[in-house]
């Protein structure tokens, strides 16, 4: 595959009225330059020059929103999959570098014989909706990955200063009209002494109620039985003997307030939305870069009527630069396509005439670029 490499759609004046002398000067200069591939563009209807000349412009516009949405969803997979997971994004079943290169137009769904304008207005308003979607969808996984968060973070360090919420199963609390369970951390260095003395810190414990919930590096988190009356006695034993008690609500559906069970199910939802945000970002990816490519043809369409004239004579090509060698290649191809026209082109989009073109480098072609990182 060629990875990371722009591609270069390129529309080129015809040599001696012909396509076929094009496309060989193209392939001459272009030697370990480049590789080209011809690039077919349906007999697309012109409408009037005005309306052209509008279209372009509007056009312009239009491609940059589909450069921000396909680079987002780019990036969307990458977050998802991690960066290696872009090299298997695939545009109508092909890598996206076999898509650009073996490109046919979608008659099926862009019937050439349509306005232009209409051509254009679906296709922007396809992707708009795309990014709608993933807009929406992004905003769904980022809420629900935060809940999780805020229960991480509120789960996080020792037992000492944990909420015990998330840790107490419903089983562990005896709760009654009489009797109440409380629940104690207790440094390990002094786990002796709460086995031999909480049953007499005050009267009226449960003998042998003792259980350990769970344990950390430092502390460990007991559980006993004791009658209600005698709740603020065993508390205040506690804080002289060094024992935190820990108040232990029931579980409400606030985040941070989840049972252990409810937080796994929490992380198996976010797991599982990330799985499918991924496989959309995909869907979506593969809809959007088919739909720029047939933007930019529509684009290289009308720039070339404006540039060479009527009836349509160009000859298109997709040309992939090798790596290190675009400057070269521009200056090969300006110098085989520069006879007899002094109309000069930036890959900006902009037609200029040679020396009013500011900082842009001028071609004797027209030339858009699309992006492959």
């Amino acid at each position: 595959h060629i990875v990371a490499m722009p591609f270069w759609l390129v529309s080129l004046p015809l040599i001696d009225g012909r396509k076929d002398r094009s496309w060989e000067t193209l392939q001459e200069r272009s030697t370990s330059l480049s590789v080209n591939a011809k690039l077919e563009i349906p007999e697309l209807r012109v409408g009037t020059l005005d309306t052209l000349m509008q279209l372009s412009d509007d056009l312009t516009k239009t491609n940059n929103l589909m450069d921000v949405v396909v680079s987002k969803l780019r990036r969307q997979v990458a977050e998802l999959a991690g960066h290696q997971a872009l090299s298997g994004l695939r545009v109508g079943g092909y890598a996206v570098d076999q898509y650009v290169m073996r490109f046919r137009w979608n008659e099926a769904k862009y019937q050439a014989k349509r306005p232009l304008r209409e051509l254009v207005e679906a296709i922007t308003d396809g992707v708009a909706r795309i990014d709608d979607d993933l807009k929406v969808k992004v905003a769904d996984y980022n809420n629900l990955k935060g809940q999780l968060g805020a229960v991480a973070r509120k789960n996080g360090g020792t037992l000492a200063v944990r909420d015990i919420n998330a840790i107490v199963k419903p089983q562990q609390v005896v709760e009654s009209e009489n009797m109440t369970t409380v629940f104690v951390v207790v440094s390990k260095y002094s786990i002796k002494d709460w086995e031999t003395s909480y049953e007499t810190m005050c009267n009226f414990v449960v003998p042998r109620s003792s259980r350990m919930i769970t344990e950390d590096n430092d502390y460990v988190l007991y559980s006993a039985v004791l009658f209600k009356r005698v709740l603020d006695d065993f508390k205040m034993a506690c804080r002289t003997k060094g024992f935190q008690v820990k108040e232990y609500r029931e579980p409400s559906a606030e985040a941070g307030d989840l049972s252990e069970e409810q937080v796994k199910q929490l992380e198996r939802d976010v797991q599982a939305r990330r799985g499918l945000l991924e496989q959309w970002s995909r869907t979506a990816f593969d809809e959007c870069f088919s739909c720029w490519v047939h933007l930019i043809v529509i684009r290289l369409f009308v720039e070339s009527i404006l540039r060479y004239g009527l009836p349509p004579a160009f000859q298109a090509a997709v040309v992939v630069p090798s790596e290190k060698s675009e400057q070269k290649l521009r200056q090969a191809l300006n110098a085989a396509f520069a006879q007899g026209n002094a109309d000069m082109w930036t890959d900006d989009g902009n037609n200029a005439f040679a020396g009013l073109a500011g900082e842009s480098e001028l071609f004797p072609y027209v030339s858009f670029t699309i992006s492959n990182d």
